[in-house]
């Protein structure tokens, strides 16, 4: 690890891949390579104490991407085998830029609030050890950072916002291909590269970047900025209880049920996780609930060829793309809906859902009207008519 200088005098940061983990940082980061020996990035600069600066920043997204990869190559080869999409809907990537905006502001509360004297020290030897042998700090105080140590964070922030606001004016994902990358691993998505999708991904991601390095700058002037609360709930799901999928196995597990019904349940309950991923039941929210309606009802009701096998994103992406074909009709729309209610209530009653937690079933109110059937009651005159028949008064049946 550490920074270098390329042909034309310009610092960049480079990390060498360890040998094991080149294979699942190419996966992580999605580029089509077999294998990643390096990770580099450019410092913008030919002054070392400048980059010395910016390539905290840099590293630490190197950092993560190793973690990364070594949880992926770790991961059991029938998780890591997912087919490639070529499509998200727009609950997806909301998700996904809301993810990333947490996640960088939830890093930057740990190291404000929790890194203490290792993290500052850390930092500190990384510049002497890269060209300042003579920086000398103040001493570092027991809670918190010092004053000097606040303003080197400004300062890479400060060209780590101008350079991620340039890309943004410039209409330019590459910088966020990385982060891109971390996100569709983490939801377990293979999305194909250059698909209108991962461009949709990339732009919004980069904006959720520059919004996070904003408010990290409003944090740095003593403005509070708070962490918003998904990061929180993707940071301690299990505090929320457990997860849909658990809730459907113990639902399962509970008493014999008709294969039919498991097998309807089942599927009904895994479009919702390929819809929003495996949630904490407490965590669903109306919102879920209604994108996860509409997603159905974009399904096309007869399913040939790929399509068998398709997830329910690229089902309603399919179906939005085909309008004049016909869709599934509403009382299938309201069975899926049941079908998830019910393993929802199943987790409350049972302490899926802790106990202590408010909750109301999201699901609850959110069926679509059904087509009223065509059928009339009989008027008096007409029973009069069909009550008289010989087989009602003589009981005679006909012989035809």
């Amino acid at each position: 690890m550490g920074v270098i200088r390329d042909r034309h005098g310009t610092y960049c940061a480079q990390l060498k891949v360890p040998k094991g983990l080149q294979v699942a940082v190419a996966q992580v980061r999605g580029l089509g390579r077999d294998k990643q020996v390096y990770l580099k990035a450019s410092l913008g600069t030919k002054d070392l104490k400048t980059a010395n600066v910016r390539a905290k920043l840099v590293l630490a997204g190197f950092d993560r991407i190793i973690r990364e990869a070594t949880v992926l190559a770790a991961r059991p080869l029938h998780l890591t085998a997912q087919p490639q999409r070529t499509s998200l809907n727009s609950a997806e990537v909301t998700r996904m830029a809301e993810a990333l905006y947490g996640k960088l502001l939830a890093e930057d509360d740990a190291n404000r609030f929790g890194g203490g004297k290792a993290g500052q020290a850390e930092y500190v030897e990384w510049i002497r050890r890269n060209g300042d042998a003579d920086y000398e700090p103040a001493s570092f105080p027991e809670h918190g950072w010092s004053p000097e140590y606040l303003e080197l964070y400004r300062e890479h922030h400060f060209y780590a916002r101008e350079k991620m606001q340039e890309a943004l004016a410039l209409g330019d994902i590459s910088v966020v291909v990385n982060d891109v990358a971390l996100l569709l691993a983490d939801f377990e998505i293979d999305l194909d590269p250059t698909s209108k999708s991962y461009r949709e991904l990339g732009s919004q991601a980069l904006m959720a970047y520059v919004r996070a390095l904003q408010a990290i700058e409003k944090r740095n002037a003593g403005l509070p900025v708070e962490t918003p609360k998904f990061s929180r709930e993707a940071l301690s799901a299990p505090a929320l209880g457990g997860t849909l999928r658990d809730a459907f196995e113990g639902w399962n597990k509970e008493r014999p049920r008709p294969a039919g019904t498991v097998h309807e349940y089942k599927r009904s309950v895994e479009m919702f996780i390929q819809l929003h991923g495996d949630l904490p039941v407490a965590a669903i929210k109306k919102s879920h609930v209604r994108l996860y309606r509409e997603a159905i009802q974009k399904v096309p009701q007869q399913r040939r060829g790929q399509l068998r096998q398709a997830t329910l994103p690229e089902l309603s992406a399919w179906g939005s793309k085909h309008p004049e074909v016909t869709k599934v009709s509403a009382a299938t729309v309201n069975k899926q809906l049941g079908a998830v209610s019910a393993v929802a209530s199943w987790a409350h009653l049972n302490g899926i859902i802790p106990e202590d937690t408010p909750w109301a079933n999201p699901f609850d109110n959110m069926s679509v009207q059904e087509e009223q059937s065509g059928r009339t009651s009989f008027e008096n005159a007409e029973l009069q008519l069909l009550l008289a028949a010989p087989v009602f008064t003589k009981h005679e049946l006909s012989r035809f």
